[in-house]
């Protein structure tokens, strides 16, 4: 099972991302929001990224303990064969999943389903790759991580053709640009008819649905998430699709729970400035 703590860490990662990306202003238009990201994400072929690339910038990340237990398995793993080796690898995944970094996680589950084809790896490989594209700004590395993400989703649902973790992952890849953003809104589509109230099917759709400049159906997807539980992303994505609607009062109320929620001061500071924003 994917680890709450990491999931919890990704969302206050691409929340703060979020804020301070974007203008005191909010989202940007529809029109203006349009780019050569498709471009981008095919200009770098998934192989030339490797967990090398990705390890060393986590490693700093997390500090010098804690990267010494990585570099001890990995001086371990260089000198494994057979199934020591594979059991390293899930070792070393593991440790980069409580370190909560999913980029090098993610090569190392990828490494495990290329060599065993299980479901269980392959869907452990595309959910982390998934969660490294969404928090990382950098175009160089995002081709690799969606176009991997959209391989290991595909294997996954040749060996578990009914998962909806796959068709949601692969949903999500394609978006981001795997393939048809459309056969991913479709697959997402797919999953919340057999799933009302899956969680992720449903953040994503409200995401793109903001991205798209449909905030009415982003704030149903947000209001089914935040009816199940309450949690920092959809609430500071809600807060967002309130101000974009003009619903100024709903927005400044959204904004206060993600307050609540995250007592960062610089946070907090930031978030204070769109409320002033939507009182003037």
């Amino acid at each position: 099972m994917y680890k709450k703590q990491i999931a919890i860490s990704v969302a206050i990662v691409i929340v703060m991302g979020y804020l301070y990306y974007l203008p005191v202003k909010g989202l940007i238009k529809p029109k203006e929001a349009k780019s050569d990201k498709t471009n981008v994400l095919t200009s770098r072929k998934a192989s030339t990224v490797t967990v090398d690339m990705v390890s060393e910038p986590a490693k700093a990340a997390i500090g010098a303990g804690l990267a010494a237990k990585i570099n001890d398995l990995e001086g371990q793993l260089k000198k494994a064969s057979g199934t020591d080796a594979d059991m390293l690898q899930q070792q070393l995944a593991k440790q980069w999943d409580d370190d909560n970094q999913p980029a090098p996680a993610a090569f190392y589950y990828q490494a495990l389903a290329r060599k065993q084809n299980k479901a269980e790896d392959w869907l452990n490989a595309g959910n982390r790759f998934n969660d490294a594209y969404k928090i990382t700004q950098d175009t160089l590395l995002q081709p690799a991580f969606v176009t991997n993400a959209a391989e290991a989703f595909q294997n996954a649902l040749k060996l578990q053709p009914e998962s909806l973790v796959g068709k949601t992952g692969l949903g999500i890849a394609y978006v981001n640009g795997a393939g048809a953003p459309m056969q991913g809104i479709a697959l997402l589509l797919e999953v919340v008819k057999k799933d009302p109230n899956n969680w992720s099917a449903n953040l994503n759709l409200g995401m793109f649905a903001m991205k798209s400049g449909q905030y009415e159906k982003a704030v149903t997807r947000f209001k089914t998430l935040l009816a199940q539980k309450t949690e920092l992303e959809p609430t500071f994505y809600l807060a967002e699709s309130y101000k974009q609607l003009g619903m100024k009062k709903e927005a400044i109320a959204a904004y206060q729970k993600c307050k609540e929620m995250m007592p960062d001061q610089v946070f907090g500071q930031r978030i204070d400035e769109y409320i002033k924003e939507l009182k003037n």
